[in-house]
């Protein structure tokens, strides 16, 4: 990139001294990959100028479990239990044997479309998520491969890892959940996500970083998880594990371990400071302290949790033990304001309205996220940070006197009009350059209509679809 870039808006959330701050009427600079001004104005010399107008000028959000395939828990919203339902594997179609329900170029697809998607909700950095139900067994390497490719050609931060798991889960016909393991075939994905690792981290000019992901906790092994611990150490890689989300889980842990999921994690000795962990709904104020002791960090998903029914309990509290707090969006849309929102509402429910303030939130979605992953140079607009700039527009919306307010109760994902990461302007007034937005809808809609055909292939007694995702009305006849 040629030259410094002037940028400017009545609202700019800078960063001094350990907080950010609010400069009104203020300006950005960059030069290169870097913010190199944030404050009230700047008059040297500069190549482009880009005034924003109403608008807020602000650090890009951080993802910390971030969708990258077609949510399907959006088919659960009304539709459960999910072991009826096709989200939990019958014994019969175990019997039969898995199979993959996408073609190696709809997930590529699926990728390309989900970082976009990111972007257009003003996520610069995002560490991918998909769901395992629909795969054989795991994520491969050749369609993380494909998501490289695709994070380097829009000029998304990602980092990148396949989910594996040494166990799935299973039901019978009465409903009762049970573990199936199969650990040699969870340990050679382990040592192929590894060899993924090596070879990625640093891509794209240290935009692509690697990552672990051993799926649910309680599909994972004691060794699985050890082997993981020490190879993520090694490379100073996250490692990304998902607990304390259901009732479900927590019976597997206590059946196979003895104890709740944070406490295993302890006990086995791999709850460490790199370690990520959605989503703490379930988790007990003694596992917290674990977390905060470990100097962990827990991933904070209130949309995908709020429309099941459950929350964290607390925000708050989990504050106040020194826990370190990002936020994931893990579900469709991924509308990271909508998200701080939620978390918002739910919080005080929990604890009363004056449990926290708007920017306790805004701090998860951007310095939670650096802290997570050890990168005091993202989340927030400082000279010398990423210039990963989210710019949010507020023309058309009713303004409190102060912007992080705003973005609390009147903006969503699709107010973001332009994106920057890593000081290149990767969407500018909505339009991401090579994208056909209603072209990709419609190819992802097409995928997502076809895994839903196969449903009845692994749900329960295999009904057809009609039995399984009841509709809110009866259909008129055509």
């Amino acid at each position: 990139m040629m030259g410094r870039t002037r940028l400017s808006a009545r609202w700019v959330i800078g960063h001094r001294d350990g907080r950010h701050i609010i400069y009104e009427n203020g300006v950005v600079v960059i030069d290169g990959t870097q913010v190199v001004y944030v404050g009230p104005q700047f008059d040297g010399p500069v190549a482009r100028q880009i005034d924003y107008g109403q608008a807020v000028i602000s650090p890009g959000f951080i993802d910390l479990d971030a969708v990258s395939d077609l949510d399907t828990t959006i088919l659960g919203y009304d539709n459960g239990p999910a072991w009826k339902k096709g989200r939990v594997w019958p014994d019969t179609y175990v019997a039969r044997g898995p199979y993959e329900m996408y073609s190696a170029q709809e997930l590529a697809f699926q990728k390309h479309h989900a970082f976009a998607q990111l972007i257009r909700n003003g996520i610069t950095t995002a560490l991918p998520i998909a769901s395992l139900f629909y795969r054989e067994w795991g994520e491969t390497v050749a369609e993380f491969d494909a998501a490289a490719a695709a994070a380097q050609a829009l000029g998304l931060r990602v980092y990148l890892g396949p989910a594996y798991r040494t166990g799935g889960q299973v039901t019978d016909a009465a409903g009762t959940i049970r573990a199936v393991y199969d650990e040699d075939r969870g340990l050679r994905a382990l040592a192929q996500a590894g060899e993924f690792a090596a070879r990625i981290d640093g891509a794209a000019g240290g935009r692509i970083r690697a990552m672990f992901a051993p799926d649910r906790i309680e599909t994972c092994t004691q060794t699985l998880l050890c082997r993981t611990a020490d190879m993520a150490a090694d490379m100073d890689a996250p490692v990304r594990q998902h607990c304390s989300q259901s009732k479900t889980e927590l019976r597997l842990l206590r059946d196979q371990h003895g104890c709740a999921p944070i406490e295993w994690l302890h006990q086995i000795g791999v709850l460490r400071s790199n370690w990520l962990l959605p989503h703490g709904t379930h988790a007990t104020p003694a596992e917290f302290d674990l977390i905060a002791a470990a100097q962990a960090t827990l991933v904070h998903c209130p949309l995908v949790a709020a429309r099941h029914g459950t929350m964290l309990r607390s925000f708050s509290a989990c504050r106040a033990k020194g826990i370190n707090i990002g936020l994931g969006t893990d579900t469709y849309p991924a509308d990271m304001i909508l998200n701080m929102q939620i978390a918002m509402i739910t919080a005080r429910l929990a604890d009363g309205a004056q449990a926290l303030r708007s920017e306790d939130m805004f701090d998860a979605a951007t310095l939670g996220g650096a802290h997570a992953l050890n990168r005091p140079d993202l989340g927030r607009l400082a000279p010398g940070a990423k210039a990963d700039i989210t710019v949010i527009d507020l023309r058309d919306r009713l303004q409190t006197p102060d912007p992080v307010q705003t973005l609390m109760t009147a903006c969503t994902g699709r107010d973001v009009r332009d994106v920057w990461i890593d000081g290149c302007q990767v969407m500018a007034d909505g339009v991401i350059p090579g994208i056909d937005e209603a072209k990709d809808a419609a190819s992802a809609q097409a995928q997502f209509d076809g895994l839903v055909t196969k449903y009845p292939d692994r749900t329960l007694g295999h009904p057809p679809v009609s039995d399984i995702f009841i509709p809110s009305y009866e259909r008129a006849a055509p």
